[in-house]
């Protein structure tokens, strides 16, 4: 079986001619289509979604719209004739704008696009597992490195952030100090704590506590140093660590 998805479009001929498409892809499944996004919002509610297929202009609820009303929304990939509309969707981290009509080479590259982002996803989540003996030993406020044959003990709370090196890792920490260390940042992941650390990008770990604020491609740290984030990292972040302390209007 496929990725699940769902496509909500207006247009009977244009819904059909998708549906169609995907079914000969034969790497998605789909569950049902919808002529708008109230329908889809209902669906959307109570069935897991991965990837979604919608129109922007529709009646009562737009695709933009539907998309800001779900808390935690699977792959948009927007379809719409009216590329005014493609800006807007790439700040809301739409996975991809497809302009009509649609192409069957062009939905194979967003199709294939999502994929890759959902399995990245998954690798993510399962790498970030961890043993009850790795957590008891995660939530350490200090660790030691190695360098020139000394033992150097580092304060959780002063380091900023890790840069991978290859082989070596950068550790940088407050006051403009870095230390070199010959571990990868890919076991240092499994070492440092996962409540405090996290990858944001395939170069760069950084300590949560120093995180000032994000944007679609980068996050600021406490220093003013901007770090790259990645859309699948960037998504986990989100999850994991910004929306569980996000104030919202309304508590349920």
């Amino acid at each position: 079986m496929g990725r699940a998805c769902i496509i909500i479009e207006d247009n009977l001929i244009e819904r059909d001619a998708l549906a169609l498409q995907i079914k000969k892809l034969g790497q998605l499944e789909l569950m049902a289509s919808f002529a708008d996004g109230l329908e889809a919002l209902s669906y959307l509610r109570n069935h897991p979604i991965e990837i979604v297929f919608s129109d922007i202009d529709m009646p009562d609820l737009s695709g933009i719209e539907l998309l800001k009303s779900l808390k935690q929304p699977p792959v948009f990939i927007f379809i719409s004739a009216h590329t005014e509309h493609a800006a807007e969707s790439y700040n809301l981290d739409v996975m991809d704008f497809i302009v009509k009509p649609v192409k069957l080479e062009r939905l194979i590259k967003s199709v294939d696009r999502a994929l890759d982002f959902l399995n990245q996803k998954e690798q993510l989540l399962s790498s970030t597992s961890k043993t009850d003996a790795v957590q008891q030993e995660a939530e350490m406020d200090f660790f030691f490195i190695k360098e020139n044959n000394t033992h150097i003990k580092i304060n959780v709370e002063d380091v900023l952030y890790i840069e991978s090196m290859g082989d070596f890792s950068k550790i940088m920490v407050k006051d403009n100090k870095s230390h070199m260390v010959l571990i990868s940042l890919k076991n240092l992941e499994k070492q440092l704590s996962p409540s405090k650390f996290m990858r944001v990008h395939k170069q760069f770990m950084v300590n949560l506590e120093q995180i000032v604020s994000i944007s679609n491609t980068d996050l600021k740290l406490s220093n003013q140093q901007q770090i790259p984030v990645s859309t699948v990292h960037k998504q986990l972040l989100m999850d994991q660590f910004i929306n569980k302390r996000t104030l919202s209007r309304f508590k349920e």
